[in-house]
């Protein structure tokens, strides 16, 4: 306890062990391991949010289906297919240590959910086929990953061919806490697979 009124922490040499002087010392001056221990555990980012498009040719469409009538607002169609970049994106996924695919959404119908399964996104990748047929006639996917690391983090990530003017072809929300660096793996794989033209984040 100290003798004076300050919550300095004093030295125990007066009446402490040697184990005492020690924990004294490193809590007084931390080792070099200690610190590089503590830096290694690296920053958390919370809650980010990605928009960009693809460098592709686009054109006004008029809505001809339930669905497209659903979403309001002038419409723009974009080149591109859906089924190559959302494999990517589960790659991109999988690289950053996200593991579980929770569901997988096509215009509203809900192809594919197991939120209570665990590894099972490479499974996903390899057996997108399956769902090929109607993601290559649908407009927009939707695909919600989990990852449970130190944190938990929820990925959802809507790719649309067919979107409003204001809106983009890609938007990813990571709800939780995740690594910086996994994040910057995630975000460079999209950059050196897809070549994105990124608008913002958050």
């Amino acid at each position: 306890m100290p003798r004076y009124d300050s919550n300095f922490r004093e030295p125990p040499w007066v009446v402490g062990s040697p184990k005492e002087v020690m924990d004294w010392v490193e809590a007084s001056h931390p080792s070099k391991k200690k610190k590089h221990e503590e830096s290694s555990k690296g920053k958390y980012l919370t809650n980010l949010h990605i928009r960009f498009d693809f460098d592709v040719d686009r054109r006004k469409v008029e809505p001809n289906t339930l669905f497209l009538k659903m979403i309001s607002g002038k419409l723009i169609e974009e080149d591109f297919e859906l089924i190559p970049v959302a494999e990517l994106i589960l790659r991109g996924l999988a690289k950053a240590k996200f593991r579980n695919t929770a569901k997988i959404v096509v215009d509203g119908d809900v192809l594919y959910e197991h939120p209570e399964k665990k590894s099972d996104l490479r499974k996903t990748i390899q057996g997108i086929d399956e769902f090929s047929s109607i993601i290559e006639k649908g407009k927009q996917v939707e695909i919600t990953a989990i990852i449970a690391d130190v944190e938990k983090a929820t990925a959802i990530i809507n790719i649309k061919k067919v979107h409003k003017q204001k809106e983009h072809s890609v938007d990813i929300q990571i709800k939780g806490k995740i690594k910086e660096e996994t994040y910057h793996v995630f975000l460079n794989y999209l950059n050196e697979k897809i070549g994105i033209k990124k608008d913002s984040e958050d």
